[in-house]
């Protein structure tokens, strides 16, 4: 009997679990944290629709990338081995398809937004394609991703504006996020830290150890919230934000409080529930300080 290849929406459907589609709530909140305060107060949908079109083509081409070029470390790896381009339910030729077509749609919305954004996208790929590669010579690839992830408000600033003038507070905003996320990396690195040495991983708790690794990673977060801070400061933000920023404070410290040296069972935890409650309490509070304050 001829085996009948899977359907379409099946395929589609792998291809959104093997890029982790819903973990781009993320860093999306911040970028449109940055074009509100640059628009403010205007409500230009259409470029926040584009900016969300480019940020998930871009994430989505950064995670099929990555998934891809560690699909041979992935397969040697117990937490890992189950994903799908190991196990065969998403192709490498589906993989590569999808990042393609992430790509273009990212360039297109770039396009569409404005020339400079058109003309700076390439330099925003570059982190998202060094990242899988960091792996294998530094024992701080969390710092390349919070790199890559720092691009996103200052992104979203030029997305609004068209142009680098005034942009500080952005970059203040994409420093704090790619710190932020860089931190967990480390924190999410700890639980391969003998596989990782095994097979020749490079990581910061691969390096240093796994108790040194997570007061590494508290002390990228203190940066973090040192510039949270700052980015309120700059832009003239009011208490809202201020009460938001002490939940955020509180989301921080249970992340490292229910992370130990003898216990990483809680790192999932800590991921879904304490990051993704920073980018949407943020986010917030600073919407509704800008438009009641």
């Amino acid at each position: 009997m001829t085996a009948v290849a899977p359907e379409t929406p099946g395929r589609v459907r792998a291809f959104l679990r093997l890029v982790a589609i819903e973990h781009s709530v993320f860093a999306l909140p911040f970028a449109y944290l940055s074009a509100f305060v640059a628009m403010w107060p205007e409500r230009r949908w259409t470029d926040l629709l584009l900016i969300t079109v480019a940020m998930v083509g871009g994430r989505t081409f950064a995670m099929a990338a990555n998934r891809i070029l560690d699909r041979k470390i992935d397969a040697q790896n117990p937490r890992t081995r189950n994903r799908e381009l190991v196990t065969g339910a998403v192709s490498v030729r589906t993989a590569w398809t999808g990042a393609v077509v992430s790509i273009a749609v990212l360039f297109l919305a770039a396009g569409l937004l404005n020339p400079l954004c058109l003309l700076l996208a390439p330099l925003a790929v570059i982190p998202l394609i060094v990242y899988p590669y960091a792996k294998r010579f530094t024992s701080f690839p969390h710092y390349v991703l919070a790199l890559a992830q720092a691009v996103a408000p200052v992104g979203a600033w030029i997305a609004i504006t068209g142009t680098f003038a005034g942009s500080g507070p952005a970059w203040v905003l994409g420093a704090a996020v790619g710190l932020w996320i860089g931190g967990f990396d480390i924190i999410y690195a700890c639980q391969d830290v003998e596989v990782d040495r095994r097979i020749g991983v490079h990581s910061t708790p691969a390096r240093f150890g796994v108790r040194t690794a997570l007061r590494i990673s508290t002390a990228t977060h203190v940066v973090t919230f040192a510039l949270f801070v700052w980015f309120g400061a700059l832009v003239g933000l009011s208490w809202l934000w201020w009460v938001g920023l002490a939940l955020t404070a509180v989301a921080f410290g249970y992340q490292h409080v229910v992370v130990t040296e003898h216990d990483l069972s809680k790192v999932n935890r800590a991921f879904f529930t304490a990051n993704g409650f920073v980018g949407i309490a943020l986010f917030l509070f600073a919407l509704l300080d800008l438009i009641l304050l």
